[in-house]
């Protein structure tokens, strides 16, 4: 009787551990899907200028007009907020895709090649890593003009190290398997396993690194247009927005302050529980894990 309660005690917290996995991958794919269908949908239908100045309109609190309210020149939050979700999205996934391809190009380097060329590419990851990420991405977008794909290369230089990491460690795990002694027992030259049995194995792990590494290049365009540094005062960015709207809210207005910050909460956590899901799926060992 104890073993079978013990038993059935299992079974309701794994029944219940399930549910609560499904309702977060559920909620986390509904929130994404809000995200994108407001991207696309709010501009052609909010039939306003985003840019447009109306002085005797600024700081109005959400109205039928307004949703979200105006900013301190009057203009559209709800339009802005969109707006600066795009280019979040737009610097997220192109710094993510770009520095997946260079920490799957090193770590595929480091862990194929191995011995002294091994060692030689994971102290180099090991230098960039012990400089802090945004520093290191306030000294690069220094050197360019505010734009946005110098926060994409910023972003993506400063964030390709935990992919080579990943693959380095997959792909030394790999090669100790049957089927690759085989390989090379049959005469495979090491480009030969590398391309056609090492990376394939790995490209599970790269996409979702390219997957989890998006809101965390979302929040760091973010940081660094706070700072001034990432991109023009006039684009809208979700960052910027937060930063002109200090004044406002020691002032009581909320508004300003809110909402871009909502836009950058809400789709990035979206974006990581979904990323999540997907990692316990192909490697359940590890669910507590997050790399981000």
């Amino acid at each position: 009787m104890a073993e079978a309660a013990i038993e059935r005690t299992w079974r309701s917290h794994g029944t219940r551990r399930r549910s609560t996995r499904t309702l977060r991958v559920r909620t986390s794919g509904a929130l994404v899907a809000l995200t994108v269908l407001a991207v696309v949908l709010v501009p052609p239908i909010v039939q306003l200028d985003q840019q447009a100045v109306d002085l005797a309109a600024k700081l109005r609190p959400p109205s039928w007009d307004h949703p979200f309210g105006t900013d301190d020149v009057g203009r559209d939050l709800l339009l802005r907020c969109v707006y600066g979700l795009r280019v979040s999205l737009l610097v997220g996934v192109a710094a993510a895709l770009t520095a997946t391809v260079v920490g799957t190009a090193v770590g595929a380097l480091a862990g194929a090649l191995g011995g002294w060329a091994d060692r030689a590419v994971m102290r180099l990851v090991d230098t960039f890593s012990s400089v802090p990420h945004l520093l290191l991405g306030i000294f690069i977008v220094a050197m360019f003009r505010p734009g946005v794909w110098p926060v994409v290369v910023s972003v993506a230089l400063t964030h390709w190290l935990s992919t080579a990491r990943i693959v380095r460690a997959e792909l030394l795990s790999l090669r100790a398997r049957p089927y690759i002694d085989a390989a090379v027992s049959g005469g495979a030259s090491r480009w030969r396993v590398t391309v056609r049995h090492l990376l394939p194995a790995v490209a599970p792990q790269a996409a979702l690194a390219a997957v989890l590494m998006v809101p965390h290049a979302m929040w760091h365009e973010s940081a660094l247009s706070f700072l001034g540094l990432g991109l023009p005062a006039h684009t809208a960015s979700l960052g910027t927005l937060i930063q002109s709207a200090r004044g406002s809210l020691l002032a009581g207005q909320w508004w300003p302050t809110l909402f871009p910050g909502l836009f950058i909460i809400v789709p990035t956590l979206a974006l990581a529980g979904l990323a999540g899901a997907w990692r316990e799926r192909i490697n359940p060992r590890r669910r507590s894990e997050l790399m981000l």
